[in-house]
């Protein structure tokens, strides 16, 4: 899943990434609304926790300009602003979610946990599929009820395909959702995942499909 943190505060900015990408998210950063907003206009994302006090352009004008291309990506607005007018305007803007600061850590992760199963359509945080079982809030993975131990870009590739199980994702695809701005994933490395997460699921009755000239296929048993 690919996040996008958008925070003036340099300290704030690297303590929240450093967190995200631990649990496995991959998570890029922008400092003012100018960037944050050319980087929106290109850029695909599952998430943006945004500030709203940022310099060049405010934090609601970046979320209306989001919001005017079409772009539903969740967002969760991430301020010092806590009076009741800035929360009915942020949530009023299409924010789907507004945390004020100062904020504990662990609310933060539960919070965009959260917004993150209501963007793959399930509010819960178990996903099941054959004798596959996936908690997207302990970040572990079971087959056949035994503990499946999988590699942070593996386990990043499998939630990918089982979020999306009947569809196809393409390499593109899975390349953005395991990687930031500073990684290079080649699709050799993704073809490396794929074919090890292949044999690791076998057990759970579970097959990732090649479809030729588009991608790969998580099929339903």
């Amino acid at each position: 899943m690919r996040i996008f943190l958008v925070e003036d505060n340099s300290a704030l900015a690297d303590g929240v990434s450093r967190a995200l990408a631990k649990v496995g998210y991959a998570v890029d950063t922008a400092d003012n609304g100018e960037d944050a907003d050319a980087i929106l206009a290109t850029q695909v994302f599952d998430l943006v926790i945004l500030d709203l006090n940022l310099p060049g352009c405010d934090g609601l004008e970046v979320l209306r300009r989001l919001r005017s291309r079409g772009n539903n990506a969740q967002v969760l607005i991430l301020t010092a602003r806590d009076a009741l007018e800035d929360r009915v305007a942020g949530l009023d803007r299409g924010a789907d979610d507004y945390l004020t600061k100062p904020f504990e850590l662990a609310e933060l992760e539960a919070r965009v946990r959260a917004l993150l199963r209501r963007s793959g359509g399930t509010g819960s945080p178990e996903t099941a599929l054959g004798g596959l079982r996936f908690n997207s809030v302990a970040r572990r993975a079971w087959v056949n009820e035994l503990p499946l131990d999988l590699p942070r870009r593996e386990l990043g590739v499998l939630e990918i395909l089982l979020n999306r199980a009947g569809h196809v994702v393409n390499k593109e695809q899975l390349a953005d959702g395991l990687a930031n701005f500073d990684d290079e994933i080649s699709f050799n490395a993704i073809e490396i995942y794929v074919s090890r997460l292949r044999k690791r699921l076998k057990p759970a009755g579970l097959n990732i499909r090649t479809v030729r000239g588009l991608g790969y296929l998580m099929e339903k048993p």
